[in-house]
């Protein structure tokens, strides 16, 4: 998909063909603001399966296997089997953890990290654990394995959860608590693990040390002060340059994590019941899972904050649900059937946006059908206020899937209860899932500039220009693999590195654009339907060729040309 998505993979594609793994890099511009383990992951992938989506997705996937398995075993170490079973079970389908793996950010291998660090913390700690200095080694591990995929954010979650358990359980000035953490032995290890990158980056990425607290345009001060100044301290508050990001509003911060850990997060009434003291390994599990939701929503409270960001405590919710859940009381029985009146209704709902768009005409693709809110995109579902009633009439077949799983669902949780209401339930959810990718499907022309990149492919060669900035066409750079200039486009995520020294000259202005268009050289436009008139007073419309449209986006050419034909399975490359 255009975005995030393509630009993670074409990052990685670009350190595997440069042999520079430690700056990345788009388009040639420095891009300095992200941790780079998430990118030699993908790249390795590049190695082992060759450069394909799928491939870059290949990482994330595993990432989420072993986050389900992670959470699992530990409710099974703190609570029992049933408990273990049931803890992989919500995170494995619930609606956040599959909602925010579908695009190629590294939060999930983040909460994976997260959640190894905080259990080998309460492995060290335990009395009876024979082998504590292997699981203080594993929590240093797992700390400097976050710094490389994250940064700082990474060990600040679980040493302040760590620490406000501590405080809780009146640990935290033993001498016996710091023999079995071992924290300096722990610090050797995250500085071996992490120091090295951060050093390199630093040395290739001059001035060295720059801690000026103020952010603006214009201004490139290296890899160190955009990295940990701008990047972690600006951001936190709000303050950091350029500003292409938006923050939810605090509330619907807290409260979508009803809509997160759905369906689970019926049972949170029961997770209040449970009990919290820490005189068993079940209590203290309970209490650190309290801990470490409690710290990283506090946290995120005081900062900016994208949906996603809250991804780290969904393991501990869930080892709280899980617990909940293996204890079958009263309120898990209250919820089950509550779930069963909620999946109800919203069968009822979808059957109603049926008979509404039945015999809506579906010419073209979905694009026609959305609205457009760009200033909506700064977060990440942003997309989601595009849809409108006449847009639901090409999704007239997920939407069958998704009312067929949420009536199993209803009829399931209604009827059973306990484990058989809980798998019913998980049924539910995998179909509702499937639902969603054959959705991602019809979107597919919108969210993604695929087919506009296989027409550039098939066509003469020229020179490629991107109108605006680099990321809501991304993917064309990805499909394509080849470097662009771009109109009006020196903003946001490439700013900061076009003004260092070296930089490639990628961004061009209208008057460069209106030279290069009436040139003899062919060039090539990328841009999107709400632009086209204001390039048509630029160049003139007669000057406009049409190569290609999908999804609301065109692809246009200086001369009149004739398409190359090429074999299908030569489209993208390999």
């Amino acid at each position: 998909m255009d975005d995030v998505d393509a630009v993670q993979a074409q990052i990685a594609r670009q350190m595997l063909e440069s042999g520079d793994w430690v700056t990345a890099r788009l388009d040639g511009v420095a891009y300095l603001e992200k941790a780079p383990l998430v990118y030699w992951i993908i790249a390795v992938s590049y190695l082992i399966f060759g450069v394909h989506d799928w491939a870059a997705r290949i990482p994330i996937a595993l990432s989420a296997i072993a986050l389900c398995w992670l959470a699992a075993r530990f409710a099974r170490w703190a609570f029992g089997r049933r408990a273990g079973f049931y803890a992989g079970l919500c995170l494995a389908t619930c609606i956040g953890l599959f909602l925010f793996t579908r695009i190629l950010i590294p939060d999930v291998m983040l909460t994976l990290t997260v959640t190894a660090a905080l259990w080998a913390f309460l492995r060290a700690l335990e009395e009876d654990e024979r082998h504590p200095r292997r699981w203080a080694f594993l929590l240093a591990a797992s700390l400097g394995t976050g710094l490389l995929l994250k940064g700082l954010i990474a060990v600040l979650l679980p040493v302040g959860a760590g620490l406000v358990y501590l405080l809780f359980t009146r640990q935290l000035l033993s001498r016996r608590t710091w023999q079995r953490l071992r924290p300096i032995s722990g610090l050797l290890v995250v500085i071996l693990i992490a120091a090295p990158w951060h050093v390199l980056a630093t040395l290739r990425n001059p001035p060295y040390f720059d801690f000026t607290l103020h952010s603006g345009p214009g201004v490139y001060r290296g890899f160190f002060w955009f990295y940990f100044i701008n990047e972690h301290i600006l951001r936190f508050l709000n303050l950091r340059y350029p500003r292409d990001y938006d923050t939810v509003p605090r509330l619907y911060f807290w409260l979508l994590h009803l809509v997160w850990l759905f369906p689970w997060s019926v049972f949170f009434p029961a997770v209040a019941h449970l009990e919290y003291k820490p005189v068993d390994r079940a209590g203290r599990t309970r209490l650190l899972a309290l801990c470490w939701t409690g710290f990283l929503l506090v946290f995120f409270t005081f900062s900016t904050t994208q949906e996603y960001y809250s991804m780290p405590c969904y393991p501990a919710l869930a080892l709280l649900l899980s617990s909940a859940m293996a204890s079958a009381g009263a309120w898990i029985r209250l919820g089950t059937r509550f779930l069963s009146v909620l999946a109800a209704a919203a069968t009822l709902t979808i059957a109603v946006i049926l008979f509404r768009v039945r015999g809506i005409p579906t010419p073209g693709d979905i694009s026609s059908a959305l609205t457009q809110s760009p200033e909506a995109y700064t977060l990440s579902l942003g997309h989601l206020g595009d849809l409108t009633l006449r847009s639901f009439a090409y999704l007239q077949v997920p939407l069958v899937v998704a009312g067929v799983a949420l009536l199993l669902g209803a009829l399931g949780a209604g009827r059973f209860a306990g484990r058989r209401a809980f798998l019913a339930v998980a049924l539910m959810m995998v179909l509702f899932f499937h639902a969603a990718r054959l959705a991602l499907v019809v979107f597919d022309p919108y969210l993604s500039s695929r087919p506009l990149a296989e027409a550039l492919l098939r066509a003469p060669e020229g020179r490629l220009i991107i109108d605006g900035q680099y990321y809501p066409l991304s993917s064309v750079f990805f499909y394509a693999n080849r470097s662009g200039l771009l109109l009006n486009g020196r903003a946001n995520n490439l700013e900061y590195g076009s003004y260092a020294p070296g930089a490639p000259s990628l961004f061009i202005g209208d008057p460069d654009f209106r030279r290069l268009w009436v040139a003899p050289e062919r060039c090539y436009l990328v841009t999107d339907r709400l632009a086209v008139r204001r390039l048509e007073r630029r160049v003139g419309s007669a000057a406009l060729y049409p190569v290609s449209e999908s999804g609301g986006k065109f692809l246009f050419t200086n001369q009149p040309l004739r398409l190359v034909p090429q074999p299908a399975g030569n489209a993208a490359p390999r």
